[in-house]
């Protein structure tokens, strides 16, 4: 008998052993595999994102008119990024995550009450009349890259912002419209006032250097 009851508790120790190591295992695999998940996902973030880097430091620099500040939006802004990655399906990294920066760069802006967004006229009142240059002819009247970047930094945000977008970035309209979340309307009146500002600052400075 005695025998009998050892021999049952060696089989159910045995089995509870069995069980442990099972469990065990399962628990190690499917770390295992969260862990494999992660890192795919990371490879895939900077495969996506990384490229655009350059895109996003521009943008947060011309936004903010401070390195500084630039390089510490583009770090959150990519934080950011990667949290939500998880929900980015699209096939335009590089939009979705100007969209972030922009956002973010608005947020210390307000935070810092440096906004000025305000403009000297009514977009939707106004018409599109005024010569749209490229910036290749916009840039000819400039001595320099130094010069333009100081006629910019004058400029309202929401102006150094579409000329960064489109000129800079090479967005499209569309694209510049899903990013500002305004009409695409919008983005060509606005574009077209910024080129006339940005104009008439680089013909007033260039004529004070004359």
């Amino acid at each position: 008998m005695a025998a009998a009851l050892k021999a049952e508790y060696a089989s159910n120790i045995e089995d509870l052993e069995s069980s442990a190591k099972i469990v065990k295992f399962v628990v190690l695999k499917k770390h295992g595999e969260q862990e494999a998940a992660q890192e795919h996902e990371l490879a895939s973030f900077e495969e996506t994102m990384l490229p655009h880097m350059d895109a996003a430091h521009n943008l947060a620099k011309w936004l903010l008119r401070n390195e500084q500040d630039a390089q510490d939006v583009v770090q959150e802004a990519y934080l950011r990024a990667f949290k939500s990655f998880g929900g980015f399906h699209g096939s335009n990294g590089r939009a979705w995550l100007l969209t972030i920066v922009r956002n973010t760069s608005y947020t210390l802006l307000k935070k810092n009450r440096a906004v000025d967004l305000t403009t000297t006229f009514d977009e939707e009142i106004h018409a599109f009349g005024h010569d749209s240059a490229s910036p290749a002819t916009i840039l000819e009247h400039a001595e320099d890259a130094e010069l333009i970047r100081g006629v910019m930094d004058k400029l309202p945000t929401e102006f150094r912002e579409i000329l960064t977008l489109r000129h800079q970035e090479g967005l499209s309209y569309k694209k510049i419209a899903d990013i500002v979340k305004i009409p695409t309307g919008t983005v060509m009146s606005r574009l077209a006032r910024a080129r006339a500002k940005l104009k008439e600052y680089l013909a007033a400075r260039i004529g004070k250097e004359k």
